[in-house]
């Protein structure tokens, strides 16, 4: 596990916990009982982190992604181009509000 936290750069409570949460990453114990992930295992890491914390998607979106319920796309793809003009405006303000107190 240690290899695969550095690599990802999760800390290891993190991928016990995706273990638990996300039934695809299931990394074999070895006879001393410490985790042994295959390529395959850490691909999937990349994928769940991708998909968390660069797409945000919630852990029941990523579930579906990987069980195959539904296609990789933007959260925010149907939102209309003025609603995301202007939440990103309002994020600025709020940003901005935020560094003033």
């Amino acid at each position: 596990m240690g290899e695969v936290t550095k690599l990802t750069g999760l800390a290891p409570h993190v991928l016990r916990n995706w273990e638990k949460t996300y039934t695809q990453l299931n990394p074999k114990k070895n006879s001393a009982g410490n985790r042994a992930y295959k390529e395959e295992e850490v691909n999937l890491i990349f994928k769940i982190k991708e998909l968390l914390e660069d797409k945000k998607y919630t852990s029941e979106g990523v579930r579906k992604v990987l069980s195959g319920q539904s296609e990789v796309s933007e959260p925010n793809a149907d939102l209309s181009a003025d609603l995301k003009k202007d939440l990103t405006e309002m994020k600025i303000f709020l940003n901005d509000l935020l560094e003033k107190l």
